[in-house]
């Protein structure tokens, strides 16, 4: 079952009845104020803390990401430049996420929209591509997928395309080029900032490397609650040993499943399996303690960068924060990661 987070109400406390005036009058007159503040302050209010909101933001492009790690990426490299819009929220699993009516809103207003692709969204997709009047972008599609078996023959793209972080190298230029084209005036500013975050995701790259091979060969396999990280394993030489659900967080595994997965966990002889943020672990703490395994203390990110003051509320963190938790988990020595600076000054506009 996925994690779907709660919309919370806003309570408006009642006015005092003013003299002279009928209750009903100054409540309708209440109600049509806030009608057309509402819209407004919509767009410039965050769900997810990645939105850049200024005195003069509306005069700033309207960006709308619809996953967290879009959202993040985007963020980086448009800075101050853009107001941004966060769709989903930290945790949000965007496989089984079902637009809200301010969704269709915001992707209306907006001037581009940067979602994932290879339908890891397919609910604000749909919604997108009826409502969205701006320039639309898959963002990750510009990295070639992995093809995955659903079963009965039916071959679909990996959409978990971030699990490396030389794909988000690329998926970052794909986002400068897109910033750059709705703005011309800020490429210097995208630039700059595109060239930055890229190379941060070169050092994380080749730190996650040196990381996972510090885990016992035997012991460098992983197993986890859905088949999210096949592109991680491969960057980074990890095998992908099993899974309790497919690509898809909509799949619901039997019972033989379960029971497959326990069997699996007990060949393979890892001393750990890991849940994800996005998921309820139930099933899979499960299956660790019939296989007799530890359950990694450490949930994965997997399809959501974390909650703001989490250890995965960024991209990179995220990254890290796995890592982290699948050495450590599976026996390996873990160092901190560590960025060295090689870009100091930004290029004047």
């Amino acid at each position: 079952m996925s994690v779907i987070p709660e919309i919370e109400g806003v309570l408006v406390q009642q006015k005092p009845t003013i003299p002279g005036r009928k209750p009903e009058i100054f409540s309708l007159i209440s109600r049509l104020c806030l009608g057309m503040l509402l819209p407004l302050t919509l767009f410039s209010c965050s769900q997810n803390n990645t939105n850049s909101t200024t005195a003069k933001g509306s005069d700033k492009p309207r960006v709308v990401a619809t996953s967290t790690i879009i959202a993040d990426l985007t963020q980086e490299v448009g800075g101050d430049e853009i107001q941004l819009k966060g769709i989903l929220q930290p945790g949000a699993d965007p496989h089984v996420y079902e637009p809200v009516p301010a969704d269709s809103r915001f992707l209306e207003e907006a001037n581009l929209i940067l979602y994932n692709g290879y339908n890891l969204e397919p609910g604000l997709i749909k919604l997108m591509n009826a409502a969205g009047k701006g320039k639309k972008v898959a963002v990750g599609e510009v990295v070639k997928p992995l093809e995955l078996d659903k079963g009965k023959g039916e071959i679909v793209p990996d959409p978990h395309v971030w699990g490396s972080a030389e794909n988000a190298a690329a998926m970052v230029n794909v986002i400068r080029d897109a910033l750059i084209e709705l703005s011309p005036a800020d490429k210097a500013e995208f630039t700059q900032n595109a060239a930055e975050l890229s190379d941060e995701l070169k050092q994380l790259h080749t730190w996650i490397n040196q990381q996972i091979q510090t885990i016992p060969p035997d012991k460098r396999k992983l197993i986890t609650t859905h088949d999210a990280f096949q592109y991680y394993g491969r960057a980074y030489s990890i095998a992908i040993a099993g899974t309790l659900i497919g690509i898809s967080t909509e799949e619901q595994p039997s019972a033989q499943t379960v029971q497959r997965l326990v069997e699996s966990v007990k060949k393979t002889g890892v001393p750990a399996i890991f849940a994800e943020t996005t998921i309820n672990p139930t099933l899979i703490k499960t299956v660790a303690q019939e296989a007799g395994v530890n359950l990694s203390p450490q949930q994965l990110y997997s399809d959501s960068i974390g909650a703001k003051g989490s250890n995965g509320e960024t991209y990179i963190k995220m990254m890290e924060a796995n890592t982290r938790a699948i050495v450590e988990s599976l026996g390996g020595k873990y160092t901190p990661f560590q960025l060295t600076k090689k870009i100091e000054a930004k290029p004047q506009k």
